[in-house]
């Protein structure tokens, strides 16, 4: 059955978590994919072209806040550090000096003299490279949404430059996608107009042109740059998904949920800890719904919620979910707004807003204690009761850097004792830990694609963020051997990064919170 969603409706949702991840402010991608589309207009493109840069404008670097753990260890606050390169022309001693000034910033002075040491000696080329790798992960996304090949490619190429000097570096020139290159200056031009005016936009890109851009996008953008960037601000998502160049048709049921599933997935990349979790409270939110009798329509939009409860993430900085300790009040409150979030992306059309209303829920409680509206009682539904349960269950039952996993038995108890102190639905609770008990055990006999029983070991683990050192300490092994299993999964899974093996971790079950290697 139709959803009464638009595929170009849920990559605008997904466009705000870009802007969230960016540090930039709301509708910057969609301004980007107007300018984009402008400037595909000037050079005559066709609409199967304009198609293609319509995607990857939309998308354009939503996978660069995936595994910002990383990103927090060498920058402090992830998103700052990424709001702070628009200015930089990414490529030799310019990037080497912005990574310089930026390295260890949040840490201790031993941290940062740290950091900074390792990029002196490494010219800050390999983190260039991470960052590329992270946010390559959309080409993988774009894939689990059914998009083109060339618009998978263009998502790929989010670090490529048209001089070859950017990554991966064997790129070039018209090697790089047509929709990669307009997309480039089209998201520069809009950060750069807001802040330095047009004339500064326009000196930077053409500064850059030969360079970074490719110079007939650049010199396209730049001529008449007021006839180009102009009532941006107008109603732009509603431009924006009026000005698709090739119609679509609407999701079915199934199209969507396999695509919010995608989603979730994708986000839950933030940190490498998060890998499986809104899955699995989807898994268990769904069963739970069941044995409460939920209706089908209701049970549906309580599966979706579940699947994308945690994209809010993509807007609060890294180096709050990785902080070992107890959060400050500014980092509390920070970390409170990812609920926020989540509602605004999923605010339209009226399916996605019911998906999105709900998910915002996840942390509400019965006594009006949670957040973010802080609502209680009669005012949770019968679903928002069951997501909180759900949610709460799997994410104690998954490291976190504050605290390590609780046994099944150990969450289960915490669950009762939330009930007790008013804060959990009892009927919830009951349903959540019913389901929970429910689940199938996980094989040890192998995995997905003919993973043997070890290999599926050692992507359980890379999928969750662990290192080469630190999976050869957990399964008692050499890294090398690490290593070549790494290479050996990369391989039957058909990947090339870990972004890309976490997923079909996800997908295939492997992270299993109840039975650790």
């Amino acid at each position: 059955m139709s959803s009464g969603v638009r595929l170009s409706e849920l990559l605008a949702a997904l466009s705000l978590a870009t802007d969230l991840g960016l540090g930039q402010p709301p509708a910057h991608m969609l301004r980007a994919t107007r300018i984009a589309l402008r400037i595909g207009d000037r050079l005559g493109l066709d609409d199967d072209q304009l198609a293609a840069v319509y995607d990857v404008s939309l998308l354009t670097y939503v996978g660069c806040p995936v595994y910002g753990n990383e990103a927090a260890t060498l920058f402090g606050d992830d998103i700052d550090f990424r709001a702070g390169t628009y200015d930089v022309d990414f490529a030799g001693m310019a990037a080497r000096s912005y990574l310089m000034r930026r390295a260890g910033s949040g840490g201790t002075l031993g941290h940062r003299v740290g950091q900074m040491a390792s990029l002196a000696v490494t010219g800050g080329r390999g983190v260039i490279e991470q960052m590329a790798s992270h946010c390559a992960a959309a080409g993988v996304l774009a894939s689990g949404l059914g998009l083109r090949d060339d618009v998978r490619r263009g998502l790929e190429q989010a670090y490529a430059r048209w001089d070859g000097r950017g990554v991966p570096d064997t790129i070039r020139g018209d090697a790089l996608e047509l929709a990669a290159r307009v997309a480039h200056v089209a998201e520069t031009l809009e950060v750069l107009t807001r802040q330095v005016g047009i004339a500064g936009a326009v000196e930077v890109v053409a500064a850059r042109s030969g360079t970074h851009f490719d110079p007939v996008v650049a010199a396209a953008a730049t001529t008449d740059p007021a006839g180009l960037l102009g009532d941006l601000d107008v109603e732009p998502i509603d431009e924006v998904l009026d000005a698709e160049p090739v119609a679509r048709g609407v999701l079915t049921d199934d199209e969507l949920d396999e695509a919010l599933m995608a989603i979730g997935d994708f986000c839950d990349l933030r940190c490498g800890f998060f890998a499986g979790h809104s899955r699995g409270t989807a898994t268990l939110a769904h069963r739970a719904g069941e044995l409460l009798n939920v209706g089908p329509d209701q049970l549906r939009v309580l599966r979706r919620a579940a699947s994308i409860h945690d994209v809010g993430r993509f807007g609060v900085p890294a180096s709050v979910w990785t902080r070992p300790g107890i959060l400050s009040a500014h980092d509390e409150e920070r970390m409170r707004l990812h609920v926020y979030f989540v509602e605004r992306m999923f605010s339209r059309p009226e399916p996605l807003r019911r998906v999105g209303h709900l998910a915002a829920t996840h942390h509400e409680r019965m006594d009006g204690s949670g957040y973010h509206r802080g609502v209680s009682g009669g005012l949770l539904s019968v679903p928002s009761r069951v997501l909180a349960a759900a949610d709460s269950f799997h994410a104690m039952t998954q490291d976190r850097p504050h605290r390590p996993a609780r046994t099944p038995e150990e969450a289960g108890r915490e669950l009762r004792a939330e009930v007790t102190a008013g804060r959990l639905d009892p009927a919830a609770v009951d349903a959540v830990l019913t389901a929970a008990g429910q689940a199938a055990g996980r094989s040890r006999a192998g995995g997905p694609a003919g993973l043997t029983a070890r290999e599926t070991d050692v992507l359980r683990l890379l999928a969750t963020g662990h290192s080469n050192k630190a999976m050869a300490r957990t399964l008692a092994i050499s890294p090398k051997t690490v290593g070549n299993h790494v290479q050996h999964i990369y391989e039957k899974l058909g990947v090339t990064n870990r972004a890309a093996a976490a997923l079909h971790a996800m997908r295939h079950g492997v992270i299993d919170s109840h039975a650790p290697p």
